[in-house]
C-alpha cells in the first residue's frame, strides 16, 4: 500500500473507532472530528484550507478538528462522501457534476479556487505560438472526460477543428511527456504542470480555457453530502466559517497562507509550493471577479456559466436534468451558516 493510500486508510480506521464508541476517552470539551479528502496531493491551491485547518486556528475555534487527507485517487472524495466514511472533501467541478449525474447526493458548499486551472501548455512557444498553430499537433491528454472539452474549447478559438490533433492519452504525465518532446502539447493546470515546467527550465506557451471561450468558474470545490448541507452546524458551518476568515487573512497576508500548508505538509517542496502560490495570487485564482477580493462563496455567476459550458461541452452529458445539477450548488451555503 502507498503512502497517500495508507494515509487515507488510517483515517478511515480511525472513523470507523469513533463511530463504534472508540472516542470515549476524550474530554467533553474536545473538538468533534472531522475528515475532508482532497482532490490531489496537498499543493499551494489548498493554501487556505490548510490555514484555516492549523492546530488552534479558525475551524479549531469554531469547535471541529479537521483532518485533511489525500485520495488514493481522484475518484475518493465522491465515493467517500456517499459512503459516509469522509465528511467533506474537494472536486473538481466538472467531477461534482459527473458524480451529480450518476446519482451521488453530494454537494457543493465552498470555492477553493474560483477560476478554471485547465489550459493547453505546449513546451515549443515559438511553433506553438497561438490555438491555430496547434492543427496537426500531438496533443496529450489524461483521459478524464473534461479534458476533450478544453482542448475542444482552445482548438475552436484558433479555428481548428476537433478532429486535427492528434490526442494521446497519458495520464497526468503532462510534464515528462513534454519535456521528452513525446508530445507537442498537453492539457494540464497551469498553475502546477506549467510552473514546474518552466522550474525545470522548459519554455512554455499557455492556452488558458477561460481566456479562449470558457467562462470563469471556480474549478475545485468543496463538498458536503447532501443531507448535510447546506445548515449543517456540527461540521460544514464551522468549516465554511473558518475558511471563510482565512480567505480574509489571504488578502492580508498571502505569505501566512502558504506557510501554514508548508509547516504541515513537510514532504512538499517550497521554492515550488512558493512559485505556484505566486502564479495563483497573481491570477485572482481565489476571487470570484478578476481584481477581487478572495472569498470562498459560490455564486450564481460562476455556476451558470460552468454549466453552459459544461453542457455545451458534453461534459456532463445528457441524462441529468438542470435541476439536478443545480441543486449540488448551495450558491448561498457560507452567508447561510453566516446568519444561521
Amino acid at each position: 500500500m502507498g503512502r497517500v493510500a495508507a494515509s487515507l486508510a488510517a483515517a478511515l480506521t480511525a472513523l470507523a473507532l469513533a463511530a463504534c464508541g472508540g472516542g470515549d476517552g476524550a474530554e467533553p470539551d474536545a473538538p468533534s472530528g472531522a475528515t475532508l479528502v482532497l482532490d490531489f496531493q496537498p499543493n499551494a491551491v489548498h493554501a487556505p484550507l490548510y490555514a484555516a485547518a492549523r492546530p488552534g486556528g479558525y475551524i479549531a475555534d469554531a469547535g471541529v478538528d479537521l483532518q485533511i487527507r489525500e485520495p488514493s485517487s481522484a475518484a475518493d472524495g465522491a465515493k467517500l462522501l456517499e459512503t459516509g466514511r469522509a465528511d467533506m472533501a474537494i472536486l473538481d467541478v466538472n467531477d461534482l457534476g459527473i458524480a451529480r449525474a450518476r446519482g451521488l447526493d453530494v454537494v457543493a458548499v465552498a470555492a477553493l479556487v474560483q477560476r478554471p486551472l485547465a489550459s493547453v501548455i505546449t513546451a515549443d512557444p515559438q511553433r506553438i505560438a497561438t490555438p491555430s498553430d496547434l492543427d496537426g499537433a500531438s496533443v496529450g491528454i489524461t483521459g478524464v472526460p473534461s479534458d476533450d472539452a478544453v482542448l475542444d474549447t482552445v482548438l475552436e478559438a484558433g479555428g481548428v477543428a476537433p478532429g486535427s490533433v492528434d490526442r494521446v492519452t497519458i495520464g497526468f504525465a503532462a510534464v515528462p511527456a513534454l519535456a521528452a518532446g513525446r508530445v507537442d502539447a498537453a492539457t494540464a493546470f497551469w498553475n502546477a504542470e506549467g510552473v514546474e515546467l518552466r522550474q525545470e527550465g522548459i519554455a512554455t506557451g499557455e492556452f488558458r480555457v477561460d481566456e479562449l471561450g470558457a467562462p470563469r468558474y471556480p474549478e475545485l470545490v468543496v463538498v458536503a453530502r447532501g443531507d448535510r448541507a447546506p445548515d449543517d452546524a456540527d461540521v460544514v458551518c464551522p468549516v465554511l466559517d473558518g475558511l471563510s476568515r482565512a480567505y480574509d487573512d489571504l488578502e492580508q497576508d498571502p505569505d501566512a497562507s502558504l506557510d501554514a500548508l508548508l509547516e504541515e505538509v513537510r514532504q512538499a517542496d517550497p521554492d515550488s509550493q512558493r512559485a505556484q502560490f505566486a502564479e495563483l495570487i497573481a491570477s485572482d485564482a481565489f476571487s470570484p471577479r478578476d481584481d477581487g477580493r478572495a472569498n470562498p462563496a459560490l455564486t450564481a455567476e460562476g455556476y451558470r456559466g460552468w454549466f453552459e459550458w459544461a453542457s455545451e461541452r458534453g461534459v456532463i452529458g445528457q441524462a441529468a436534468s438542470a435541476e439536478t445539477i443545480r441543486e449540488g450548488f448551495a450558491i448561498d451555503q457560507i452567508r447561510a451558516c453566516a446568519t444561521g
